[in-house]
């Protein structure tokens, strides 16, 4: 069968706004903004160590149906999480749902697999560009259209790179919808392309930034091998929740 026709500037007859409505009508949720900046937190590390340090509470006025947000005060902001986001279509499906809720800013934190090693000490890449090889993307960008961060933003966090102590630095991504999937050709073609990490969330979530110009920044926190060793996925100090609130904070530092 062939795949459905699409044309990418025709809107959505299914809209999120529309979803979330009558979600709080059928919950009895106010109809009240979440904070303007959110983070999608895939392993959901992050939002465990928030509420195990009594630093996060549930956020009323998020209406989803499928996710709890979580609400954190930094510097005093408010901040919103949601944790256990994984893969492109469901984290987009959230995305959607965030930036017609009062989000204008989304952060997302994944845990990636190495295909490129970085420099020494480099724990986090800054998502510049992804391999579009999920399916998420392609109802948001034709085939032919990058999926990459807005060079805006981009250049706004210059300054993270290689600071003393974030462990950050720049590279491009191959985000896949099947991990399992991930065979030795498809990783010697990712290496050649000059990849440095395997996800699942940030070409799908680039695609709909771009389409809808909206403000998304994604981190791949650099974890495993794919384990293709053992004492693999470690990461750090309370799974890497400090070290990776660490390069979010210095992020919303950089553009808010």
């Amino acid at each position: 069968m062939l795949a459905i026709e699409k044309n990418y500037l025709e809107p959505s007859v299914f809209k999120p706004e529309n979803l979330l409505r009558e979600a709080r009508r059928q919950k009895t949720i106010p109809d009240c903004k979440i904070p303007r900046v959110c983070i999608l937190d895939p392993d959901g590390d992050i939002v465990d160590y928030l509420i195990k340090s009594k630093k996060a509470s549930l956020n009323r006025c998020w209406s989803c149906y499928h996710t709890k947000m979580y609400a954190f005060e930094h510097d005093g902001m408010e901040l919103g999480i949601i944790g256990s986001a994984v893969g492109a279509s469901f984290a987009v499906l959230l995305a959607e749902q965030m930036f017609v809720s009062g989000c204008e800013l989304l952060i997302s934190m994944t845990s990636a697999g190495v295909i490129n090693p970085p420099a020494k000490d480099i724990r986090f890449i800054l998502i510049n560009e992804s391999l579009r090889d999920e399916g998420t993307s392609y109802h948001y960008l034709p085939p032919g259209e990058k999926a990459a961060i807005n060079p805006a933003l981009r250049q706004q966090l210059q300054p993270l790179m290689n600071k003393p102590g974030l462990a950050t630095a720049e590279g491009n991504s191959w985000t896949t919808d099947a991990p399992y999937r991930e065979t030795k050709t498809s990783i010697e073609y990712a290496k050649n392309q000059g990849v440095t990490a395997v996800e699942m969330e940030a070409s799908a979530l680039y695609a709909f930034a771009k389409a809808h110009q909206k403000n998304v920044v994604c981190f791949a926190h650099l974890t495993n091998n794919m384990a293709q060793d053992t004492e693999d996925f470690e990461k750090g100090t309370e799974n890497g929740s400090i070290d990776s609130l660490g390069v979010i904070y210095q992020t919303i530092a950089c553009l808010i």
